[in-house]
């Protein structure tokens, strides 16, 4: 069984919404619908997929701004956000308002999901891991056997995310990238919310917050 996935850059933020399908059923989720819904279903019929949920990495509007209208649309569940989300898609309505979407409407996830939790997609599984910093509420879904991982906000090529909104935390999101996504592995694939894709080794090669020169402690000097 095989994972396939391609991206669609949505929103004037250019957020990475992922659609993910099985290459033996077609059953597929949008990973973070963030708006221009017609862009997305039109990739979801070139490709043939019959989507079957939506899943979040959390709650920010450029990431979560289309959830409702694509699950009314089509009848879909939503799975995700981790619960600690909850005020940020209470609070999408003003989001919408000052970034300049059009009006977007609140909702609740069909599923809540944690840390350990696992979602299916057709015969395909993911993991679910909660990576809090960038918002409390944050996951990352990864395909163990196809060695990728959906990572929104947390990690990007050569950056980390912001922790400068409500509720964001710095160190906590340093935690989360080493003790949940490094140990996944250093050749992971990644997929950020935003920019190209990298690798979880390159990044702890080069990172300049979270490599591993960066990180580790220094050598004390001698008396």
């Amino acid at each position: 069984m095989t994972l396939r996935a391609t991206i669609i850059p949505v929103t004037p933020f250019q957020q990475n919404c992922s659609i993910i399908w099985s290459d033996e059923t077609h059953e597929g989720a949008v990973i973070d619908p963030g708006g221009d819904l017609e862009n997305i279903l039109a990739a979801v019929r070139d490709e043939g997929i019959g989507l079957t949920k939506i899943l979040l990495t959390h709650a920010h509007i450029d990431h979560a701004g289309a959830t409702q209208a694509l699950a009314e649309l089509r009848g879909l569940p939503i799975e995700g956000p981790h619960p600690d989300d909850q005020f940020w898609i209470d609070m999408l309505p003003e989001q919408a308002r000052m970034f300049g979407f059009q009006p977007v409407a609140k909702f609740t996830p069909t599923r809540w999901l944690a840390q350990g939790d696992t979602v299916r997609v057709g015969p395909e599984t993911l993991e679910v891991y909660h990576c809090p910093g960038h918002t409390p509420g944050h996951v990352v879904f990864f395909s163990r056997p196809d060695r990728l991982a959906f990572v929104g906000d947390v990690l990007f090529a050569g950056s980390i995310g912001r922790t400068d909104f409500p509720r964001g935390d710095h160190a906590t999101l340093l935690r989360s990238i080493t003790s949940n996504l490094w140990p996944l592995g250093d050749d992971v694939t990644f997929v950020p919310g935003h920019g190209p894709t990298s690798t979880f080794g390159q990044e702890r090669a080069t990172n300049p917050f979270v490599s591993d020169r960066v990180l580790r402690p220094a050598a004390p000097r001698p008396p």
